[in-house]
């Protein structure tokens, strides 16, 4: 049903204005009769009609069907009475909003046969004024047909829209939670067993060690071997993690750089090669923040990123000639700078931001990878 405070019915093919004249004409018809008691009777009838149409909005269950009811026969009296049918595209608009089907299928029949009766019967009642305007009738006859099942079908149609877009997002919701499992369940058999044997050994290792020194050396030397293993077995689930290429967040950047009129220039290899897949994915993610907060927030005529690769870090420059933050509060939360800092936090990154002449941000993130390999070399 729509909501009660639509008197009006909405549709995109009939503007309120043609509602307006439908609701102000059956006043010209009953003040065209001589006699008072007519005009009287007819203005009460329209009055009654539209509390009935209004109350119809704020109804369910049975009071609805009567208010229907009083309209349909209203709609009657003021055909055959005052030659009046346009009454009946008020409800042929209603009766497409009963979203029951029983009720729909009752109510429309209903009013079909008593506005094509009626508006038969004001041939006889009404010969002259009917013949006047039969061009129109019959166009009003067309819409009491039409405009109920387009109507329904329409409202049942936005229904199921709804409807479709919320299990859309179910599903998409559904699938974020069931990838959280995997990858927990991944990180739990990848390294619960090992660390679980990590500990144990420990435990054992500081027992012997003034008791026993091969042992405990022998132990350690497991638990070396167990934590490679573990290291290894990381190192893959992580290639198969698919997160997001700098390479390709760089193509995407200059694209929304250009297309807001920012010269860009990139510096360094963009094709990184030693980089772990989770610090290459919050490296994308920062990347593509700070440039939408250049896009929308700088007023930057310029932008300057540079790459760098090297042992012991990977590092990630963004320089723009633009306004910079008002105050320090602004640089520290503002325009999704927390959440950049969050995820650098989790790859043990830093980001340093200088407002001078514009805004720099420089993130930097430990090479972990490579001093785990030099490690092992040793």
């Amino acid at each position: 049903m729509q909501n009660w405070y639509n008197i009006f019915p909405k549709n995109k093919s009939l503007s309120i204005y043609v509602w307006i004249i439908f609701s102000l004409l059956p006043f010209y018809f009953i003040f065209k009769s001589t006699m008072l008691w007519e005009i009287v009777f007819g203005f009460v009838m329209i009055i009654l009609f539209f509390v009935a149409y209004r109350l119809s909005f704020l109804s369910n269950g049975w009071f609805l069907y009567v208010c229907v009811s009083i309209m349909i026969c209203i709609s009657v009296g003021m055909s055959l009475f005052y030659g009046y049918v346009y009454f009946s595209l008020f409800l042929a608009f209603y009766i497409g909003n009963v979203q029951h089907k029983g009720g729909f299928i009752t109510l429309y029949i209903i009013h079909v046969v008593t506005t094509i009766t009626a508006a038969s019967l004001s041939v006889l009642t009404q010969r002259e004024l009917f013949f006047s305007q039969w061009p129109f009738i019959g166009v009003t006859i067309l819409g009491v047909v039409l405009l109920p099942i387009n109507t329904y079908n329409r409202i049942k149609r936005q229904k199921l829209e709804v409807q479709l877009n919320d299990a859309k997002e179910k599903i998409s919701q559904l699938m974020v939670y069931e990838e959280r499992q995997r990858i927990a369940r991944d990180l739990h058999d990848t390294l619960g067993q090992k660390l679980t044997l990590i500990g144990l050994k420990s435990d054992l290792a500081s027992r012997l060690i003034h008791k026993d020194i091969n042992g405990a050396k022998n132990e350690i030397t497991d638990i070396n071997q167990t934590a490679r293993t573990a290291l290894k077995e990381v190192r893959d689930m992580l290639a198969d993690m698919r997160g997001a290429k700098l390479d390709e967040e760089l193509k995407h950047v200059q694209q929304l750089l250009k297309a807001a009129n920012i010269d860009v220039s990139i510096h360094g290899k963009t094709n990184l090669r030693n980089t772990p897949a989770l610090v290459e994915d919050v490296m994308s993610m920062c990347l593509k923040e700070a440039v939408t907060n250049i896009v929308k927030h700088s007023g930057a005529k310029s932008c300057i990123i540079e790459i760098n690769e090297t042992i012991d870090h990977f590092r990630l420059k963004i320089e723009d000639d633009g306004v910079g933050f008002s105050d320090e509060s602004e640089q520290t939360n503002g325009h999704g700078l927390k959440g950049m800092a969050e995820r650098l936090e989790f790859v043990n990154g830093q980001v340093n931001i200088t407002n001078k002449n514009g805004t720099t941000i420089d993130i930097t993130i430990p090479n972990v990878m490579t001093m785990v390999k030099q490690g092992e070399e040793r």
